[in-house]
């Protein structure tokens, strides 16, 4: 594994302006997958057992010249072989990564995603919007999808002006908000995913974005996006209609909410079967197409698809209970519903792979406060993961081999292999390799532990 992550990191050298910079690049990422404890820059450098002076390792992300999102291409490429089919699934969000430091510029308050819902908190932090690839592992093995991340890039609101601002100051301000907020920059993003598609032969493929409620807006609903599907979760209480029968009247005077729909008697429940919660499950919704949202899609036609709320319960002899259903809307006419949901329903492993990278991988937890670093560091540290499991993928497939450690007492099945167990193992084949490697590597258990005590 640890040959096949090199070869895949190896294809940064096209990124940065000289070799020994990429190369560099690549110790400290994996450095930072080998430390234990806290994952920061120090700690990846002093866990290679050097004694040189640090500084570069910092100036690699505050100086050097190289575009972050260029990290994740060969990964892209790579991915594309392993989603058959027309459409082409990512799932999209935005995460948060806590931060104290009050000289980082860029760091802001915002809503905690894990405050209770009768209560919201606020956190200090940066915000970042994340795309992954959601390999679809569930068509050849019986284990959910794996999220890879091919984009996470930081988005900082624009700063509001005082109260003693001029007039021409808060005009700036709210055209500025306008272009960099989240959903302008989301919109960017597809943009340009779209032209990375195209670049490594996937023009065939149609993107299908999975968005989160937040995405499901005017602004990106209405964008012109060329062989690009959208996905969003919407309102209960949206305002759909159908077109005008005739006339200049382009939306029909009768509204109806999604929730209407899910209560519509005369519209009967369809049945699906969709791989969710570790295997294949039976999932009712309804569907009515070419529907127009005046607030939000506007002229152009979309589908609103209506999920019924799945009964499960906590023990065996419980008592049911349900989840919330689920009211979607998306901008493909054509492809099956079953495709559609599968994909909304593989959106839940970009929430694993925030975990992941926030708790396991270390995602935020460098210390630098210049803002070009503050930007391009966590974008270093995302490719590592993703590299990680596309490694992994490729070396032993989608579902846990039999060379690993046995299953713990509450996993009864063979699943995917955990980022733990990847961690591990490749800390073991990093101490075992010494300086075989084609870039100089030098990392022992007893580095590690030194390492992990500063």
């Amino acid at each position: 594994m640890l040959n096949l992550i090199l070869t895949i990191m190896l294809e940064w050298e096209k990124v940065f302006a000289q070799r020994r910079t990429a190369h560099r690049a690549i110790r400290q990422a994996l450095s930072s997958l080998c430390v234990l404890g806290r994952r920061t820059i120090a700690r990846s450098y002093l866990v290679r057992a050097e004694s040189a002076d640090w500084s570069s390792e910092y100036k690699l992300h505050s100086r050097s010249p190289w575009q972050a999102q260029d990290l994740f291409g060969p990964i892209l490429q790579q991915a594309l072989a392993l989603c058959p089919g027309r459409l082409f699934p990512l799932g999209t969000d935005d995460t948060r990564l806590p931060k104290t430091g009050k000289q980082i510029h860029t760091a802001h308050w915002g809503r905690d995603p894990l405050s209770p819902p009768f209560h919201l908190n606020l956190q200090y932090g940066l915000r970042y919007l994340h795309t992954a690839v959601l390999v679809p592992l569930h068509a050849k093995a019986r284990v959910s999808a794996r999220a890879l991340p091919v984009w996470f890039e930081e988005v900082a609101p624009v700063p509001k002006p005082g109260k003693t601002a001029s007039q021409e100051q808060k005009t700036a301000y709210r055209q500025a908000a306008k272009v960099n907020n989240l959903s302008s920059r989301a919109v960017q993003m597809m943009r340009q995913l779209r032209q990375r598609v195209d670049e490594n032969g996937g023009k065939d493929k149609l993107l299908a974005f999975a968005l989160d409620g937040s995405f499901c807006n005017k602004t990106v609903f209405r964008a012109k996006l060329e062989r690009t599907i959208l996905i969003a979760r919407t309102r209960k209480d949206a305002k759909l209609c159908f077109a005008a029968g005739a006339g200049r009247r382009v939306y029909g005077e009768a509204k109806f909410t999604p929730e209407e729909v899910m209560k519509e008697a005369s519209r009967a429940w369809q049945k699906v079967e969709l791989f969710h919660g570790g295997k294949r499950r039976e999932v009712e919704y309804k569907e009515v197409s070419q529907v127009l949202w005046q607030g939000g899609a506007g002229s152009k036609p979309v589908r609103l698809l209506v999920v019924k709320p799945t009964p499960y319960r906590k023990t065996k002899q419980g008592r049911w209970l349900y989840r919330r259903a689920a009211f979607l809307l998306t901008t493909d006419l054509e492809s099956a519903a079953s495709e559609l949901l599968q994909i909304y329903f593989d959106r839940w492993q970009v929430e694993v792979a925030h975990k992941e990278m926030k708790q396991n991988g270390g995602v935020g937890q460098a210390q630098v406060r210049v803002a070009r670093a503050v930007a391009r560091q966590p974008v270093l540290s995302v490719a590592s993961y993703s590299a990680l499991h596309l490694a992994a993928l490729k070396v032993y497939g989608a579902q846990r081999p039999d060379d690993f450690e046995g299953l713990p007492k509450y996993q009864r099945e063979k699943a995917r292999l955990s980022y733990q167990e990847l961690i591990r193992k490749l800390r073991s084949e990093v101490v075992e390799s010494g300086a075989g490697l084609a870039i100089e590597l030098k990392i022992t258990e007893k580095s590690m532990l030194a390492a992990a005590t500063v």
